[in-house]
């Protein structure tokens, strides 16, 4: 008999549990010839979600708890459950709703009697979503397909089955800055898209500001693509020739017409714009140091302040 593992990152998620349980024991009642093993993943939330969580666990042995000691970012909540996982077939899923259950079935079905390694899936549009968040999304996925080798599917979520196999290959991704939606397709895998409709959250509030999700994309792009560093070396070269030119202009003007005398004020405006384009440059390099930086430190990319007996971790 396979067993199915559903990873779920929790943050602050009291409003939802009750909502994802009964939807849960529909999907497990559907398949009750696959053994189900459910590992919630905690962020160290401040509502009630871990006494719930553990309250489940109690209840019902198919339920697992892991309980981190701060927040360490839905990334890290992914790669503890993934670690901990037992299944023939890992399951990452939100708590919200926003990932139907009801699709593991179909999910389930296409793993086993077709030529995939993992079954994905993605919003057919976004509807639902607050315009400017939709709007930079669009803009990410464009641009990061562009400058990266690896392609993501625009509207991709995390909620995806995978074999055991695709999830020892994530799992031998080690990096502490984790980028999850690019490691998936760094990994490659054969994986077949779902498509579905974009639901709201059953209750409670998003998670992830817009803040967040900007500084959550810069990441993607910089874990996943050199371009920005060879864009910025574009631009060096390009200011060289254009202060080459603009210097040879001047002494040309000069010996033309020694009545002509440089402008203040456009030589301000050049040497102001200059720096912007210098410091613009800087701060690409600065933020692929920094990645670097936290990557060589080797901290732990989550730590465990409890959780159930039998978890492996």
């Amino acid at each position: 008999m396979d067993k199915i593992t559903i990873i779920i990152p929790c943050y602050n998620e009291e409003e939802t549990l009750p909502f994802l349980k009964k939807e849960l024991k529909k999907l497990t009642e559907k398949m009750n010839d696959v053994n189900f093993e459910i590992i919630m993943v905690d962020n160290c939330s401040e509502d009630s979600t871990l006494k719930i969580m553990k309250e489940l666990a109690k209840n019902d042995k198919s339920y697992q708890y892991i309980s981190f000691s701060r927040n360490f970012g839905k990334d890290a909540s992914m790669y503890a459950g993934l670690k901990a996982s037992t299944g023939d077939y890992v399951v990452i899923m939100d708590a919200d709703l926003q990932d139907p259950p009801e699709l593991i079935y179909d999910m389930y079905e296409i793993l086993k009697h077709e030529d995939y390694d993992c079954v994905a899936t993605y919003r057919k549009d976004r509807k639902k979503e607050p315009f400017l968040r939709s709007l930079f999304a669009k803009i990410f996925y464009k641009l990061i397909n562009k400058i990266s080798s690896y392609k993501m599917v625009s509207g991709a979520r995390d909620y995806r089955l995978m074999t055991r196999q695709m999830v020892e290959a994530v799992l031998m991704l080690e990096e502490s800055e984790r980028f999850t939606k690019g490691i998936f397709s760094w990994v490659g895998f054969k994986t077949k898209w779902l498509p579905f409709e974009n639901h709201e959250r059953v209750a409670g509030k998003t998670k992830l500001p817009m803040k967040s999700a900007i500084s959550y994309a810069v990441r993607g792009i910089t874990s996943f693509s050199t371009v920005p560093l060879v864009m910025a070396s574009v631009v060096g070269v390009i200011f060289c020739l254009i202060s080459v030119g603009y210097l040879i202009y001047i002494i040309v003007s000069h010996i033309l017409d020694k009545s002509i005398a440089s402008g203040y004020s456009s030589m301000m405006c050049v040497m102001l714009f200059g720096f912007g384009m210098v410091l613009l440059v800087l701060g690409i390099i600065g933020r692929y140091l920094s990645q670097m930086y936290l990557e060589i430190k080797k901290r732990p990319k989550y730590i465990v302040k409890e959780c159930s007996k039998n978890i492996n971790i």
